[in-house]
């Protein structure tokens, strides 16, 4: 399946940090920046309504909610930062990064995985607390969604790595950091 066996982990049959396996869930942050980004900007009032085919009432509804309030800045703002990292985060490495780099796939992990929590208890905020929907909230939380499983072999590989390197009396600190790498 891979022409770079060295960077496939021991047990695996596929390398979970190659181009191919980063690049959906890359592409998948960068749409949720998109979508956050616009919902940001309808909640700082930079734009003036907000697009939604299926509940044009719901999404101002859901976007000036006292919850879209509660920390400093606006929800879907919080969210465009966490897509970016998650972006970064994905493409930040190479093909050996889950055992060169396990600290950047670790937190690619950390990044992905709250999102995707929040986005589920925001959906579930909408009918339950406000008795109305946002299209671009629902895409936004598909998309959190959807990035969860494929981020999370990346993370697998990494704490694998560290196990192993653990197993072998190895400082966990120095693999971690990418400063031992065997």
């Amino acid at each position: 399946m891979s022409k770079d066996p060295q960077n496939i982990p021991p047990g695996w049959d596929y390398n979970p940090a190659s181009w191919p396996q980063r690049l959906p869930v890359i592409g998948l942050a960068l749409l949720g920046f998109l979508i956050a980004s616009y919902l940001a900007l309808y909640q700082w009032r930079i734009v003036s309504w907000v697009w939604d085919p299926f509940f044009p009432e719901g999404s101002p509804k859901i976007l000036n909610s006292k919850i879209s309030y509660i920390l400093p800045i606006p929800d879907a703002a919080l969210g465009a930062i966490s897509y970016l990292v998650d972006a970064v985060t994905g493409a930040i490495g190479g093909r050996a990064r889950w055992r060169t780099m396990p600290w950047i796939v670790i937190l690619f992990g950390v990044a992905v995985g709250p999102l995707g929590v929040v986005s589920v208890m925001l959906v579930v905020f909408q009918p339950v607390l406000f008795d109305a929907w946002c299209t671009l909230c629902l895409a936004s939380a598909l998309v959190s969604l959807m990035m969860i499983g494929p981020a999370m072999d990346k993370v697998l590989a990494s704490l694998q790595h560290l196990r192993r390197a653990s197993d072998e009396g190895r400082s966990l600190g120095r693999v971690f950091w990418g400063l031992s790498v065997a």
